[in-house]
């Protein structure tokens, strides 16, 4: 089998990019898998703004049912807010960070709207995902009848640096969607960019068919900037050479800037006050600001201005707040000028707006390829729609003079064609490096030599070590697609009913104890053992296996040989 055909055993494999800002889908067939389709392009309300993704966006009713997606959601809404309508209805977008920044991220997570009501996070994103899912069917069936629901493998991109539960959060959603597990494949991102160019047919990036090739893919989306480095292997395949990392560096923290710009003229009070009572005129800024983005160029001359709407203004003048006068006694008095609803921004401020996620990223990747193992890695890969912006494209031909800096011609869609090929080629990515250390509790039998002694207890009449980490696996460790880590567990008495088995991760290489600040619970296995007056009847052996995309578990009862696929509950 050539790297080109597909494995997968289902008729075709479609794909869903949810981004921070914009989500799209495409998909291909087993019998072509190369042959790619994107979704149509979605039209923005105000026609300037033409797109192969939807915006992220969902709308709800005010009993929380359905009622739009992406732009014809913000449409819908500022219509509803014309009319002062809006008050009752859920508008939720961007909030696809908030999987990044939740540290307790759980099913009862809550997200706000706009307007700071809140709703549970997983019903939000499940929204989403039917949404696209629907789409996309409707869109197959336009291209071949005949195809069932179970003819299809979903696969939904998250970034590489979010963590074990994010995924799996995301995961559940989809099943909330309607797609179930045995047909849902979680890709990350910059990993998927890396898989699709490896085969199109952009002349900028056919260097990465080389075998031997070493490169950096940086993807540059709305939320996140995710960072991955790859080698080509003569199979095919690629391997990881560095574990995932990046930050909140995506092209989101621009607009954000602007509006902080805008907050520290006038006070929170203000902005707040004119996000919730003019809520349509606010997305209408947003929106604005979306779209002067991505006129800020390196060639840029004169001043960006944006238009504000008058009822910002009003707001400002019921406080008793003159914009200019705060202006001229800020450090921008000569880089600023507010008339009537127009906002000026002198050139230096506008890309210096932009720096703001840039300087960060290029600290980060400079840090990267001093380390030794990254010596020979002479190309970059930027991939993302914030790698569309020509001053990003600039600022990496500066800091990076000596590495050749390759732009897909579609860099935004790189993502979503290369999770399709991914669901056709899983194995593809032939290991990966393991970004935290992975590990169990246990409490194993005291040792004096090696044991905090305040850690010693008595279980089932034994001297034990309570909380300690049994590491499975060690960060920076390469994990080869399937590694499998496993361990027999004894039965402890007759009475006992189930083994509970907690799993934690830490940032650090020498953890010893799961109390430890470094170290994280991500969550517990529970198994059900055999009813049997015969503790070793009830002994198991757990195996863990890294090196995919998520977690898995297998479970087996030792004495009759009975195997159960188990989820770690995150």
């Amino acid at each position: 089998m050539t790297r080109a055909e597909s494995m997968c055993p289902r008729l075709v494999v479609a794909a869903m990019d949810f981004g921070t800002t914009f989500s799209g889908y495409a998909f291909s067939f087993r019998s072509n898998p190369l042959d790619i389709h994107t979704n149509p392009n979605w039209v923005a309300g105000c026609a300037q703004l033409i797109s192969n993704k939807n915006q992220t966006c969902v709308l709800l009713k005010p009993n929380k049912e359905f009622a739009a997606f992406g732009f014809a959601a913000e449409s819908r809404y500022m219509d509803l807010a014309e009319d002062d309508e809006h008050r009752d209805y859920y508008m939720f977008r961007r909030f696809k960070m908030k999987l990044y920044e939740t540290k307790k991220l759980d099913m009862h997570s809550t997200i706000e709207d706009v307007t700071g009501k809140a709703l549970p996070a997983v019903d939000i994103f499940a929204h989403a995902i039917r949404y696209l899912r629907d789409h996309m069917l409707n869109t197959l069936q336009t291209c071949v009848t005949g195809i069932q629901p179970d003819d299809i493998l979903y696969v939904l991109t998250v970034p590489a640096i979010w963590d074990e539960r994010a995924k799996q959060f995301m995961r559940k959603a989809a099943n909330k969607a309607g797609i179930p597990n045995d047909q849902l494949r979680i890709a990350l991102e910059p990993e998927a960019a890396s898989v699709w160019c490896q085969v199109c047919t952009d002349d900028k990036i056919t260097k990465l068919s080389d075998a031997g090739t070493k490169y950096m893919v940086v993807d540059l989306g709305g939320g996140t900037a995710d960072i991955t480095v790859h080698e080509k292997l003569v199979d095919g395949r690629l391997r990881e050479l560095h574990r995932a990392s990046g930050g909140e560096w995506g092209g989101n923290r621009v607009e954000q800037s602007y509006i902080d710009c805008l907050t520290a003229m006038v006070g929170h009070e203000v902005m707040d006050e004119f996000r919730r009572e003019h809520t349509g005129d606010y997305m209408t800024l947003l929106m604005d600001l979306e779209t002067k983005k991505r006129t800020v160029t390196a060639s840029l001359e004169g001043k960006v201005t944006l238009t504000v709407p008058l009822t910002f203004s009003e707001c400002c003048h019921k406080h008793d707040i003159n914009i200019q006068d705060r202006i001229n006694k800020s450090p921008f008095k000569d880089k600023m000028k507010w008339t009537r609803d127009r906002f000026r921004i002198d050139k230096t401020v506008a890309k210096s707006l932009i720096d703001i996620p840039l300087r960060p990223l290029m600290h980060h990747i400079d840090g990267m390829f001093k380390e030794p193992s990254l010596k020979d890695v002479n190309a970059i890969l930027l991939v993302g729609g914030f790698a569309e912006s020509e001053i990003v494209q600039a600022e990496f031909k500066k800091m990076f003079p000596d590495k050749i800096l390759m732009i897909p011609k579609d860099a935004s869609l790189a993502v979503l064609k290369g999770a399709v090929r991914f669901g056709h080629m899983p194995d593809v990515i032939s290991n990966r490096i393991a970004r935290y250390s992975f590990g169990r509790e246990a409490w194993p039998k005291f040792d004096e030599g090696e044991h905090d002694p305040g850690r010693k207890t008595k279980y089932c009449g034994n001297d034990v070590c309570q909380q300690y980490f049994w590491k499975m696996v060690e960060i920076g460790d390469d994990l080869p697609l399937g590694k499998e880590v496993s361990e027999e567990i004894p039965g402890l008495s007759a009475e006992q009913t189930g083994a509970h088995i907690k799993v934690f991760c830490s940032a650090s290489t020498d953890t010893k104890y799961v109390d430890e600040d470094t170290c994280t619970q991500l969550g517990e296995l529970i198994v059900p053992l055999p009813d049997s007056s015969d503790p070793k009847d009830k002994n198991i052996k757990v195996s863990f296996i890294f090196g995919d995309t998520e977690l898995k578990v297998w479970v087996q009862i030792i004495k009759t040989g009975e195997e159960l696929e188990r989820n770690v509950d995150l």
